[in-house]
């Protein structure tokens, strides 16, 4: 891990595409900003672990839950 320090004002070039920008320091909070491509997600980290964890639980259903949810769904679609 590489360890900087940075103060307001002061940037940090990521690769040929990537700025992070330190916008300002209050009270221990550092406010940045990201400029990358679109193509580049962006996550804060609890954000991606979330995401992350909801995935893991998603894989991990048993098949008899979806049919079950496409069964319910079925039935409140109009003319069924």
């Amino acid at each position: 891990m590489l360890i900087l320090s940075r103060r307001a004002g002061e940037k940090i070039k990521i690769g040929d595409n990537v700025v992070v920008s330190i916008l300002g320091v209050e009270g221990g909070v550092v406010k940045i900003g990201i400029d990358a491509p679109r193509e580049v997600t962006i996550l804060r980290m609890e954000v991606w672990e979330q995401i992350k964890n909801e995935n893991i639980d998603a894989a991990a259903k048993d098949i008899t839950d979806i049919t079950e949810a496409v069964d319910l769904f079925k039935k409140k679609l109009p003319g069924k």
